[in-house]
């Protein structure tokens, strides 16, 4: 990659030093001409007019994701967020959930997908069973194994957490669902556009992911994979124009594939912003992007893992972009602070959004950094510069 270009291609680039793509990435110029393209179309022609004018690049969205995740264009649905696109797969199956029936999933689990297993375990009467870790911190797929039972109804596990540069052992996480005959629900946010995901080597039956991430699309994004053969298991909790079609009755008929998790409006704007996004992903490369993210958050752990009075916290044995870190004696929320007026972008993780992960250990908040491919190397070692800094600092004081 050429990462020069790709800097000038990036306006952020310009103004901060941007570690945080766990959070939100870099739009690219090439992103943001097809949002405002759009937009200025609409005010030209109208909205309705023209979505029609540009429905065929909004129709190649699907198939640009599909390729994305190694899916079929017919089993994207769309969404404004990952939540509701998480929201539609899970909440699809709750209905069948009974007494004693078991939900599976992992201490990295995001917070609001906990909060969700634990309201339909309140309404029905299931169970949350939380996986314990291995040695490394990942999930232990033995003891997943050895959980899942004729009461399991579910597996649903995040791929990486947003406390931290942990990757989960999601295809081995497949095998054992696939085994069992029990769907698994991934929750992909962190782990889509910031290197290759493929559902099929995975085996996962439903994928949610975010466009505002690593791939670096616009806010108020996202998309749901659904496995065509998962359907028959899932019944979507709401449901408009856009996901079924009257029969002429007192009855309707489901849209074929994914789409029958949909809703009819949407903003075509953040749609064309995505497809550009994920695009371009597709053309730099997902393994040339993978390669280069994970080797930046590799370099920023190592140096901070080197400095006197500075502890990083990120589990597992396969480890991604996201660092996390404490300095000794320093408030997670100062570290942030001090690095913000140097204009480098970070943020910090939060206890309830890793409830399972808080419980166990307890080490939140802790400063997040997240690198991607378009930042360099003097801008990772900027922002040790400044945390040794703060911890020079520190340590002076004690």
């Amino acid at each position: 990659m050429d990462i020069d270009a790709l800097r000038r291609d990036t306006p952020g680039c310009a103004n901060r030093v941007h570690l945080n793509s766990a959070g939100a990435g870099l739009l690219s110029r090439r992103t943001l001409r097809a949002m405002t393209s759009h937009l200025e179309l609409e005010a030209a022609i109208g909205g309705y007019e023209a979505a029609d004018q540009e429905k065929e690049r909004v129709d190649a969205t699907y198939t640009h994701i599909a390729e994305l995740v190694g899916g079929r264009a017919d089993e994207v649905a769309l969404f404004g967020n990952s939540t509701h696109a998480w929201n539609a797969a899970f909440y699809s199956l709750a209905p069948a959930f009974r007494p004693g029936d078991r939900i599976l999933t992992g201490r990295a689990e995001y917070g609001s997908n906990v909060l969700a297993y634990l309201q339909i375990a309140e309404r029905t009467g299931a169970e949350v069973v939380v996986v314990p870790n291995d040695a490394s911190g990942q999930l232990d797929t033995t003891a997943l194994a050895a959980l899942i039972d004729e009461r399991t109804r579910l597996v649903g596990v995040s791929h990486i957490p947003t406390s931290g540069g942990l990757v989960n052992p999601a295809a081995e996480i497949g095998r054992i669902a696939r085994a069992a005959g029990v769907p698994f629900l991934l929750d992909a946010t962190q782990s889509v556009g910031q290197f290759p995901v493929d559902v099929r080597e995975i085996g996962c039956d439903m994928l949610s992911a975010t466009g505002r991430k690593f791939l670096r699309g616009p806010r108020g994004t996202g998309f749901l994979w659904v496995r065509g053969e998962a359907l028959e298991h899932l019944d979507p909790h709401v449901i408009d124009i856009e996901a079924a079609t009257w029969d002429g009755g007192r009855g309707f008929t489901w849209q074929p594939g994914a789409r029958r998790f949909a809703t009819w409006e949407m903003s075509y704007s953040n749609v064309l912003g995505l497809s550009a996004a994920v695009r371009q992903a597709l053309d730099l490369g997902m393994e040339e992007i993978g390669k280069r993210a994970v080797t930046l958050g590799g370099r920023l752990r190592d140096r901070l893992e080197a400095l006197p009075g500075v502890t990083t916290y990120d589990l597992g044995r396969e480890k991604c972009a996201i660092v996390t870190a404490k300095v000794d004696g320093v408030a997670t929320e100062d570290v942030a602070a001090t690095l913000a007026l140097h204009h480098i972008n970070v943020t910090t993780t939060t206890p309830a959004h890793t409830q399972f992960d808080t419980e166990e250990r307890g080490v939140h908040p802790l400063v997040r950094l997240s690198p991607h491919y378009y930042n360099t190397e003097a801008e990772i070692d900027r922002a040790v510069e400044v945390i040794a800094d703060v911890a020079r600092g520190a340590g002076e004081r004690r």
